[in-house]
């Protein structure tokens, strides 16, 4: 009788809570952003210390090995040394690309735009040619000419006012974002240094006030979702650099156009499982049909003859299926998480698609068992 009482009061207290919520859901959600902005650095810290925690891993696994094989090195802190070498790694390879693809991509964008408004004619007369109304294309063209902008911005700068408020308003905003990125890589490192200390104390946490049962399982999906994440992120990474490096060398050899920007593109849309390797093919191909259309032809098929040996001989090896799911579901993630979240959505729809899988086939394998059935 009792049980029954508190459940339909607790009922009756969640159905108030939840008219009250909508009776004032404007003032509930302004609450919700003003929350949101108070902890975005530390929302942005933890999200950053999950992906250093990455190759931080690694190179934990490595220096125990060599603290177990060297006795002199007993007293070496693992973590701090593992946190170091991450960083040094990051900002050794953010030296590495500046110095080697920066330069290079500055002179493909410029080299891009010079090609474009050269040819830009041409294309006018041939469109007109076949009766096409050109005007709002020149129209759109010239509103793209520097020296009329700037013009334009002289010409605007009576308004001191306006102008002065939306610099203002510009350098706040910058700073605010800025603010909040050191906050959160601050708090990043020190997640990352305490990590175990902090694991200790949420179990201890999770194990007082839920059952056993519960905090099991919220512990086991919380180590699945590291593990899947590990394995994507890290094998996603490899394979970046490895197909980025493939394309530079692949149009450097057949000398193609706009290798250098081509192969970071390649690399960064990587990370977009399908799509991402024919958005950067059809980018590549328009950019050089610009220059030739028949090397624009060409670097269609050197693009997919690479892909192919990529996909067939590396991919394999390198990620060895990565999270483990079929081509089916990582397309339909990937396609669900970029409809929903845009581009960050459909790189991390991949491991949460993977979660949600083997928790689903766990379900499924238990209740065969239950009812004795064996597929």
């Amino acid at each position: 009788m009792e049980k029954e009482t508190k459940r339909s009061l607790l009922l009756i207290t969640f159905g108030v809570v939840l008219f009250a919520l909508l009776m004032h859901f404007p003032t509930v959600i302004k609450t919700i952003q003003r929350g949101i902005a108070l902890i975005l650095p530390i929302i942005v810290g933890l999200i950053l210390a999950f992906v250093l925690n990455v190759p931080m891993k690694m190179f934990e696994q490595l220096f125990t090995k060599i603290k177990k094989k060297y006795p002199k090195l007993e007293k070496m802190p693992v973590t701090g040394v593992s946190l170091f070498a991450t960083m040094a790694c990051i900002v050794l390879l953010i030296g590495i690309v500046y110095t080697m693809f920066v330069p290079g991509l500055v002179t493909s964008v410029k080299s891009i735009y010079i090609v474009f408004m050269e040819n830009t004619p041409k294309w006018l007369s041939w469109l007109r040619s076949n009766g096409m109304d050109t005007a709002w294309i020149s129209k759109e063209i010239a509103s793209w000419d520097f020296n009329k902008l700037v013009a334009q911005i002289t010409g605007n700068v009576g308004n001191v006012g306006n102008a002065l408020g939306k610099v203002v308003d510009a350098t706040t905003s910058f700073f605010g974002v800025a603010v909040n990125a050191l906050m959160g890589f601050i708090i990043a490192i020190y997640v990352l240094l305490s990590k175990n200390s902090l694991s200790r104390q949420c179990k201890k946490m999770l194990y007082a006030h839920l059952s056993k049962k519960h905090a099991d399982k919220i512990c086991y999906i919380s180590n699945l979702v590291n593990e899947t994440y590990s394995k994507f992120f890290s094998g996603q990474c490899i394979e970046a650099v490895i197909l980025g490096l493939l394309m530079f060398v692949a149009f450097t050899v057949f000398r193609l156009p706009y290798a250098n920007l081509i192969a970071v593109l390649t690399a960064l849309l990587s990370f977009i499982p399908y799509i991402g390797a024919f958005a950067a093919c059809f980018i590549g191909a328009l950019l050089i049909v610009m220059v030739d259309p028949w090397k624009g032809l060409l670097s269609i098929v050197v693009y997919q003859v690479v892909q192919f040996i990529e996909n067939q001989f590396i991919y394999p090896r390198v990620v060895g299926g990565s999270v483990g799911l079929a081509p089916l579901w990582t397309l339909s993630a990937a396609l669900i998480g970029g409809n929903l979240f845009g581009v960050i959505g459909m790189i991390f729809a991949i491991p949460v698609t993977a979660v949600l899988y083997v928790l689903v086939k766990d379900d499924a394998n238990r209740r065969l068992q239950r009812k004795k059935i064996d597929l």
